[in-house]
C-alpha cells in the first residue's frame, strides 16, 4: 500500500456527486444483470452479478452526460454558469493556489449546488 495521498482527501468533496448519480441510476434499472462464476481465492469460487454490456456503455455515457450538467455557480474567470466537470477543475486550482499561499482561504464551492 503507498503512502496517503492529498488527491484522495480531496477527492471525497466530490465522491458523494457519484454516490448520487449511481443511486438514482439503479433506482431506474430492470432486472438486466450477468452473473459470473468467480474464483474468489485459490480454494473459493463464487458467483458475481454484473451490469450486462449495454447497459454498462449506457452507465458511463449517462455518467459523462452528468458531469456536462451546467450549474450556476461563477467561473473563475467568466461566465455565471459552468459545467460540473469544469467546476471540479477549478476547484483543483483554487486549492491549489490555496496551498502555494497564492490565496488567503479556500472554501469549496462544490457543496453549495443542486443539479
Amino acid at each position: 500500500m503507498g503512502k496517503p495521498s492529498l488527491i484522495c482527501d480531496f477527492q471525497e468533496l466530490y465522491r458523494y456527486l457519484i454516490d448520487d448519480f449511481v443511486i438514482q441510476y439503479c433506482r431506474e434499472l430492470k432486472r438486466d444483470f450477468i452473473i459470473k462464476n468467480e474464483d474468489f481465492l485459490a480454494f473459493r469460487k463464487g458467483k458475481r452479478e454484473y451490469l450486462s454490456d449495454s447497459l454498462t456503455r449506457s452507465l458511463f455515457k449517462s455518467l459523462n452526460e452528468f458531469f456536462k450538467i451546467k450549474v450556476e455557480i461563477q467561473r473563475i474567470r467568466m461566465g455565471k454558469n459552468q459545467e460540473i466537470e469544469t467546476l471540479i477543475c477549478e476547484e483543483a486550482l483554487l486549492f491549489a493556489m490555496y496551498l502555494r499561499n497564492e490565496r488567503k482561504d479556500w472554501i469549496s464551492r462544490i457543496a453549495n449546488f443542486n443539479y
